[in-house]
């Protein structure tokens, strides 16, 4: 930078400061600064010509007044002509004061682009670094129509300075964040991503952060950079700290550029080129190395450099997965970081070693530390430590560990603090959930949980143990009995008693035989808590009863006094004097087998999902730790629920029932292929959610789906017409049109052609995830809009709109979202969708929110496509061909033939056509190697019958094998579109 002359001091400015300083009230600086603005402007509106210098100060002093807060309406001309002068200093608080004050709306942009474009093409390398800051600081759209062609030249020119590609490169970088669609790479993006290539180690460093930004949004175009960033990491790790001495910061070479060219690794698989990989990993094993060497210096600058570039190692270590020494060797790092004295190693050692304990590599090398881990969630004074801590341990836990964490975690409940003792319970109960293979220790569980932090267990969690307990048999008993025993308690836990209330209920009859627990020992220990219980309780016991003068008349007399009592029949309560009076009429009026019949034991629940673990999801926001219940024999014994109609009067005493809140349960480790497969009973929502029995009658048929897309009334959500139905959606974001969708919204569709799960769309604030089910011509889905920063959304909107002849085709309905998502949080919004007649368009799905101030608009394709509404058809091969003869019309029929863009893997190739909808057929086709699907559309209109036929020619040399693709049907555009959307898939 050029040395400031003594003449350049402005004298009149420090006087002007001192002023302002010295006044002793408010009144005395607005009057100081008034006179001083009415000068100002004097000078400005004189016939005299001011000079470079007085043009200079007064501007000066017009940027220390906006500074002070106060507004400022002139100058702003004079500013601009100070970046015509050839002076540095001049050029520079003109520079200055148009970053501050001049708004992209100002009418002397097109001037001040003039002036920018003036000094880029001088050559001068302080001017064009001067406007290279202004443009990042102002960093309008205008500025990057401008300039984001003429930027990438600069960086890239081989006469530029480097002083100048280090500015060049960190604006480009901040035109591309705010208007990424304007700032196109193309010819120039091979030339960028050899900077990192470059002599100067600052280009690098300005360089890598660009290159990292682009890479995340177009990995493919920037992938020749991984072998770059080996090589530059590779010279860096292995030199010594006096070979860059302008670049080691306290003995450690190069911190800054190691930890981002370590991030850049991250957008990115394990390198495929064997010598890049080797390469790599030499340079990972260097940094581990390093770690185990004593300190070069005491300085706290010193390790935190050193430990800086291991944590990012060891980041990538984990983000490749695929090399089992490493993982281990990185774990053995972090648990020597447990005991470390500073806190916040110790804590992102916990962090790091959560994501490390779901490796399968490392798994096991992560639960030695387990000693340590529950020393550290006893020992820490940091809440967030502990919670880390907490978090590893419910990351670590087995078989082989689990009763022993769950226990740690309970004894840690009764004095852990109230801010994670929510989350610590919604742990503890899906560890015993997934874990359990002695039932009568899942119940004692739970029941200990209800105990101990009762507070703070949800209607989830109580909600699970009784679906389970209904749903095995050789637990009920026991289950019974323990419950029972825990209500003699003095003090018992509101929760305590629903369980008890539903339970023995239920099973009351299998501990009856014990005088101890005689019917009526139990129908008195119920109802001595009664009275302290809220209102849904109340309804729940008075369940009870009734259940019980079924299961035990010899307490009918008993029960219906209780009954009678003005207490029941005249109670203030609506619900409660309704159930009184309707109970005590069924035991009066109905015969001993209709009683029976009316409460009789609750059937089992179906497989489903735990709504516990989707809580836990929730309230952990995005990228949080999951622990999936495993599928096969324990999933279908463990888990219940499921919706039903008839259900009895206890299932119904719930009288406000939460709304659910399923999340992405391992959609990102998942394999495509198993998601493309859903088990056909798998229903999305748990059986106390609002799609439950007590939404019965709102519109749920007897197999549990929701048929109230026929009836609108029924449903508090407005049915989405299209993009002219505006009256009914809520207030938007703000006025702006939807944004046009984004160009890879088919794309995005497309892959969700053969599954129903999955994260649609994701981008550095926003994540949406996908879950879906349907059945028949109806359908549900579930949007979850993850909040992936630190910072609130807020006037969160989305609208869901049919374009065109879609608005005839298909219903739509929505509920609305909550309008503030907190940062890290999950909202979820459910869409139900019937289909009229077939179509080929999508729905549109719209949302808008700001973020930081500034409007997100952002509109994809929902992945409604019209196989989705395939009902298999199981056919003999004689059924089949006799079919296909029938649908031989030309217009029936629509064949594609096109090349393979996959392997042929047989097993890929079958989860792919059930996926679609369609029901396999074996042993159909005379050629084994061709693939035969059966199926029928379910519209509301009509029926659409539908045959495939798939022959590849798998002899073929990989790159030269193809596909025929025949589709016919009994309607032209549905063969042509599931044709379409199926060649897409190949």
């Amino acid at each position: 930078m050029p040395a400031v002359s003594k003449g350049d001091g402005m004298r009149g400015l420090a006087v002007f400061i001192s002023d302002i300083r010295n006044c002793k009230s408010k009144e005395a600086e607005i009057k100081r600064i008034n006179k001083e603005l009415a000068n100002i402007r004097s000078k400005f509106k004189g016939d005299k010509a001011l000079d470079g210098y007085s043009k200079k100060k007064y501007v000066c002093k017009l940027l220390f007044i906006f500074l002070l807060g106060h507004d400022i309406d002139f100058g702003h001309m004079e500013a601009v002509n100070l970046l015509s002068s050839n002076k540095y200093t001049e050029k520079q608080i003109g520079y200055l004061f148009i970053s501050v004050l001049v708004n992209s709306n100002s009418e002397l942009i097109r001037l001040i682009n003039n002036a920018i474009k003036n000094d880029l093409s001088s050559r001068n390398p302080t001017f064009m670094c001067l406007a290279l800051h202004c443009i990042a600081n102002v960093g309008s759209r205008e500025m990057a129509e401008a300039f984001a062609g003429e930027i990438p030249r600069i960086l890239v020119a081989g006469d530029t300075m480097d002083s100048v590609k280090q500015s060049a490169a960190l604006c480009l970088l901040r035109l591309y964040k705010a208007s990424p669609d304007l700032v196109l790479m193309g010819e120039w993006t091979s030339r960028v991503v050899h900077l990192l290539n470059d002599q100067h180690m600052g280009v690098v460093t300005a360089a890598i952060s660009l290159i990292t930004c682009l890479s995340s949004k177009n990995p493919d175009e920037f992938k020749t950079c991984v072998s770059l960033a080996v090589s530059r990491l590779s010279r860096i790790v292995s030199s010594a700290s006096t070979d860059l001495q302008d670049y080691t910061y306290y003995f450690v070479p190069a911190p800054w550029l190691s930890c981002k060219l370590l991030r850049l690794l991250q957008c990115y698989p394990p390198p495929e080129d064997g010598a890049v990989k080797g390469r790599l990993v030499e340079c990972l094993e260097t940094i581990l190395n390093k770690a185990q060497e004593p300190p070069k210096s005491k300085k706290v600058q010193h390790s935190n450099a050193k430990n800086a570039i291991l944590f990012e190692a060891i980041s990538l270590i984990i983000h490749y997965d695929s090399e089992p020494n490493l993982l281990v060797r990185a774990c053995n790092q972090l648990g020597q970081f447990l005991q470390h004295r500073e806190t916040n190693l110790r804590y992102l050692a916990l962090e790091s070693m959560c994501t490390l304990a779901s490796s399968e590599f490392s798994h096991e090398a992560v639960k030695t530390h387990i000693e340590t881990v529950i020393n550290a969630l006893k020992t820490e004074r940091d809440v967030s430590v502990r919670q880390r801590a907490a978090d590893l341990l419910y990351a670590m836990c087995d078989r082989s560990n689990a009763k022993q964490i769950v226990a740690e975690m309970l004894s840690y409940l009764e004095t852990a603090d109230y801010s994670i003792r929510e989350e610590m319970v919604l742990k503890v109960a899906i560890l015993a959930e997934k874990y359990a293979v002695d039932y009568s220790w899942y119940v004692d569980t739970i029941l200990n949980l209800i105990r101990i932090a009762g507070d703070y267990v949800s209607e989830e969690v109580w909600y699970r143990v009784i679906q389970i307990v209904i749903n095995r048999d050789d637990v009920q008993g026991y289950a019974a009995k323990t419950v029972f025993e825990a209500l003699q308690a003095p003090a018992c836990h509101e929760n305590m008693v629903k369980v008890g209330g539903y339970i023995l209920g239920e099973f009351g009859n299998l501990i009856a035989g014990d005088p101890r627990s005689s019917p009526l020992v139990q129908f008195n220990l119920l109802h001595s808590k009664f009275h302290l219980c809220s209102v849904p309780t109340r309804a729940l016991l008075l369940s009870a009863y009734i259940k019980f003068i079924n299961l035990f008349p010899e307490t009918k007399a008993t029960i219906q006094e209780v009954l009678r009592s003005d207490s029941q029949i005249r109670n203030s309560d609506v619900e409660l004097q309704q159930r009184a009076v309707e109970y005590l009429k069924l035991s009066s009026i109905a015969s001993t087998d209709v009683l029976a019949t009316v409460l009789e034991e609750m059937p089992p629940f179906p497989e489903r999902e735990s709504s516990i673990l989707a809580k836990l999801k929730k309230k952990k926001g995005p990228g949080a730790v999951s622990v999936e219940l495993e599928d096969g024999k324990e999933r279908g014994e463990l888990n219940g629920g499921g919706d039903r109609g008839g259900d009895a009067a206890i299932a119904a005493s719930n009288a406000s029932t939460p709304s659910p809140s399923a999340d992405l349960l391992g959609l990102r480790s998942a394999a495509p292929v198993s998601g493309a497969t859903p088990s056909a009973g798998s229903l999305l929502v748990d059986v106390f959610s609002e799609a439950g029995p007590a939404a019965t009658s709102a519109g749920v048929n007897d197999d549990g789906f929701l048929s109230a897309l026929h009836a609108p009334e029924a449903s508090d959500s407005p049915l989405v017409e299209g993009p002219g139905d505006s009256d009914s959606a809520p207030p938007t974001a703000a006025s702006e049109d939807p944004a046009p969708p984004l160009p890879e919204s088919d794309e995005l569709l497309n892959k969700f052609v053969c599954k129903n799960n999955g994260v649609l769309f994701e981008n550095q604030l926003l994540q949406i995830g996908i879950k879906s089910e349907y059945r028949q011509n109806l359908g549900r889905m579930y949007l979850f809009y993850g909040n992936k920063t630190s910072v609130q959304f807020v006037s969160f909107n989305t609208t869901v709109s049919c374009p065109g002849e879609l608005q005839s085709q298909l219903n739509v309905q929505t509920k609305t979202v909550e309008p503030l998502v907190e940062g890290g949080a999950q909202v979820q919004q459910v869409i139900n969708i019937e289909c009229l007649t077939d179509f080929i368009d999508a729905p549109l799905l719209n949302i808008k929110f700001r973020y930081g101030g500034a409007l997100q608009n952002i509109s994809l394709k929902l992945p409604v496509t019209i196989n989705k509404f395939f009902q298999p058809t199981e056919m003999a091969a004689a059924d089949f061909f006799q079919r296909w003869k029938q649908l031989s019309q030309p217009q029936q029929e629509a064949q594609k033939i096109f090349k393979a863009s996959h392997g042929m893997d047989t097993e890929v190739l079958k989860a792919k056509l059930l996926g679609l909808g369609t029901a396999l057929l074996e042993n159909v086709d005379p050629n084994p190697e061709n693939y035969v699907c059966a199926g029928v559309i379910q519209t509301k209109a009509q029926q659409v019958g539908c045959l495939l036929r798939l022959e590849p020619n798998a002899q073929a040399q990989p790159g030269e094998q193809m596909y025929r693709l025949t589709l016919r049907s009994s309607k032209d555009t549905v063969s042509q579109r599931v044709c379409d959307l199926l060649a897409e898939q190949f």
